[in-house]
């Protein structure tokens, strides 16, 4: 059952934002306390920054981090099918099963037959 959207609101950079959310309050929190450390940082790297060019320049960092981490989960996952199936391969060895390379096609036979064809 979908939570009703209440209104969560959170300090960052000095400034107050309402925002109406389903998410948890302490969720957010914890959002706007993550902007909030990026916001300080870009601070530190452009202090004569305004608000405005130091919410880009964190939003720039937090992409990147983004980006990154779904890069690294997309390499993991190419890593772990290619583990996955020499795992396989190695299997259908142990057990004297041929690889489906192997296994010629029998262009004659179909694979599938429609409704209504014998």
């Amino acid at each position: 059952m979908e939570q009703p959207a209440r209104l969560v609101t959170v300090d960052i950079s000095g400034q107050r934002y309402p925002i109406r959310t389903q998410l948890d309050s302490a969720y957010v929190a914890d959002l706007a306390a993550y902007v909030e450390q990026k916001m300080g940082l870009a601070a530190r790297e452009s202090p004569a920054g305004d608000t405005l060019k130091i919410a880009v320049l964190a939003a720039l960092n937090i992409a990147d981090e983004y980006f990154r981490a779904r890069d690294d989960s997309d390499a993991q996952k190419a890593d772990l099918s290619a583990r996955a199936g020499e795992l396989e391969r190695m299997l259908d060895l142990a057990l004297g099963l041929p690889s489906p390379a192997d296994v010629p096609l029998d262009l004659e036979t179909p694979l599938a037959r429609t409704a209504g064809s014998h």
